[in-house]
């Protein structure tokens, strides 16, 4: 079992088959430095071996999710520092991507800069009706570093990207909605409530389909279609080949609740 060390800018919450992750940095709105960064990695590697957690809800403690990256600590960089903590960040959000369990970002509140690229490396993304989502980097002559550029393209369209990223504006949770950069938008209260309910239907399926699925998608999105489409054939043999395909297909059968095996 993974053990879960004191983070200095997160809390971690386990439950019963995955855990809740919360963003800590209060006196500053939960915003990204280089120790939320390094505590980010962290806490993914460890849920990564830990069999007895198969999802993740990222969250964030107070009134914001991440309100963006520390400017205060970003206006003393030099250059080549700058480009560093660049590199860090995606490295640490390139973690929630690779993680083979599913990663559902829980937007309470401010959800900007830096925040809004955590959110998008996330799996699914439930928004509170309170969200603001926003790429400001143009105005502070910066551009979003932390893979904001190609993310948000690849969600709502490059059109859409440089809408938002060129304008700096704010959206509220039902534009985010609209555009496709959340999947479900809740009342505020019920928020994580709704992320706790789905997390529980997912643990329900196939552990390692559910890993099997995560890692088709992610790696077919970036290929042509024929090549997306062989590397998907290779996946379900994968699946196909395991005790939970012919538990789940007989417990189907049977018409019982299966008992997977796979982790």
């Amino acid at each position: 079992m993974a053990e879960y060390r004191d983070y200095e800018t997160l809390l971690t919450e386990k439950k019963d088959g995955y855990i809740i992750v919360r963003t800590h940095r209060p006196e500053a709105l939960n915003a990204l430095n280089a120790d939320m960064l390094r505590d980010i990695a962290s806490v993914m590697r460890a849920i990564a071996d830990d069999d007895e957690v198969g999802a993740v809800i990222l969250t964030g403690e107070g009134r914001s999710f991440v309100a963006g990256a520390d400017i205060a600590h970003m206006s003393r960089l030099s250059a080549v520092e700058g480009r560093a903590f660049m590199k860090k960040g995606q490295a640490a959000f390139q973690t929630i991507e690779d993680l083979e369990k599913p990663v559902i970002a829980a937007v309470n509140g401010f959800a900007l800069g830096g925040g809004m690229e955590l959110a998008m490396a996330c799996d699914i993304r439930f928004a509170s009706e309170k969200a603001k989502f926003g790429q400001p980097e143009v105005g502070l002559g910066i551009i979003p570093g932390f893979g904001g550029t190609q993310r948000l393209a690849r969600l709502a369209g490059k059109g859409m990207a440089k809408y938002l990223i060129f304008g700096g504006g704010t959206i509220g949770a039902d534009e985010a909605l609209s555009i496709g950069l959340v999947e479900k938008v809740y009342p505020h209260e019920e928020l994580l409530e709704r992320a706790e309910e789905f997390v529980r239907e997912i643990l329900k399926k196939a552990p390692l389909a559910i890993r099997m699925a995560k890692v088709a998608i992610n790696t077919g999105y970036e290929a042509d279609l024929r090549t997306a489409v062989a590397f998907e054939a290779e996946a379900m043999s994968i699946v196909f080949g395991s005790e939970d395909r012919v538990e789940g297909m007989t417990a189907f059968l049977e018409k019982r609740p299966p008992a997977w095996q796979a982790k």
